[in-house]
């Protein structure tokens, strides 16, 4: 989500509810954004490398996640990020990634059955792969079954506790579910393991802010 949604994250306009944060369409193209497949040519334009086998236990993952943490240069953070979610997206066998990729493709137009039919598939077949866990947490976020969200994000954190999308993204569904201090308790913890995500640190001074309005 971060490559997308650190810009999108960046709190906008009021919503109609008068609460200073993402309105709800905002809300959606945010959390889509955890959706979306890095291609290769983006992960070789950021200098990542084409695993044959990744997935959230792929070794190069903790020098990856230091970088995040010890590096003050946007950039450094960055190509840390893109190398990540190359590595998270990819499960090493060809079907369940053909299967993200279909779920990817209904989800972008629309389609939310077909959408969850395919990442159902992918669950299914490898319920150990984190990510499949995070793509139907997005779509259940859009389809607004807040509950079965955060399930499938609790599911993606017990594999990859690390997953600093899928906390940034329990942040934003319990914004929807009004869970205010749940919300900054998620996006501080995805802080913990990304620094380099101002959408979050953003959020969590609005949510706060709100918080002394009251």
């Amino acid at each position: 989500m971060i490559l997308v949604v650190n810009r999108l994250n960046a709190l906008g306009a009021l919503g109609a509810d008068n609460y200073p944060f993402l309105t709800m369409r905002l809300l959606s193209v945010a959390f889509l954004a955890l959706a979306l497949v890095l291609t290769p040519a983006l992960a070789i334009a950021f200098g990542a490398t084409a695993p044959v086998s990744a997935r959230q236990n792929d070794a190069r993952l903790d020098q990856l996640f230091d970088t995040l943490q010890t590096t003050a240069n946007d950039r450094e953070a960055h190509i840390a990020e893109t190398r990540i979610w190359n590595l998270w997206f990819q499960s090493g066998r060809p079907d369940i990634d053909h299967l993200l990729a279909l779920g990817g493709e209904a989800l972008n137009r629309g389609d939310f059955k077909e959408a969850l039919d395919r990442y159902n598939d992918v669950i299914e077949k490898d319920p150990d792969f984190a990510e499949g866990w995070n793509r139907r947490a997005t779509l259940y976020f859009m389809m607004g079954e807040y509950e079965a969200s955060i399930a499938d994000i609790e599911s993606t954190l017990a594999l990859e506790p690390r997953h600093f999308g899928a906390l940034s993204g329990l942040g934003l569904v319990n914004i929807r579910l009004e869970r205010f201090g749940a919300a900054i308790e998620a996006f501080e913890a995805a802080l913990e393991v990304n620094p380099h995500m101002p959408g979050a640190r953003q959020n969590i001074r609005l949510l706060r802010r709100r918080g002394q309005d009251i």
